[in-house]
């Protein structure tokens, strides 16, 4: 065999064999991933950067840099609204957040500066 595979992490047993996705060990019974990867959404989630390029989190504060008109209201979000515990989501509109005094909304990170 080519590949070597790694000592079973309970017992540390080197007579180990993979079982399809699994690793076995014989002598513990202990069975686990042979691919471990430990959170596999946050690898597969973009890098969402503001305006400047500061790199965005969940639950951080930004700030609004350009007047933004609400479609369909008479509301507008103001030059230097604070926007607290945002939300990354997936699409073109990629913070999810609510704005006091406007509700729930959608904004891109291309409008706003980290706090």
């Amino acid at each position: 065999m080519s590949s070597v595979l790694p000592p079973c992490p309970q017992c540390q047993s080197e007579f180990v064999y993979a079982d399809g996705p699994l690793l076995i060990c014989p002598e513990c019974a202990h069975e686990w991933p042979a691919a471990a990867s430990p959170e596999p959404e946050e690898e597969a989630r973009a890098v969402v950067k503001d305006a400047v390029g500061n790199v965005l989190q969940d639950g951080d504060s930004v700030t609004v840099i350009k007047d933004l008109k609400l479609k369909g209201s008479s509301l507008v979000v103001k030059v230097g609204t604070k926007v607290r515990n945002i939300k990354l989501v997936d699409g073109d509109h990629d913070i999810d957040c609510r704005i006091d005094g406007i509700g729930n909304m959608q904004l891109k990170s291309a409008y706003v500066k980290k706090a």
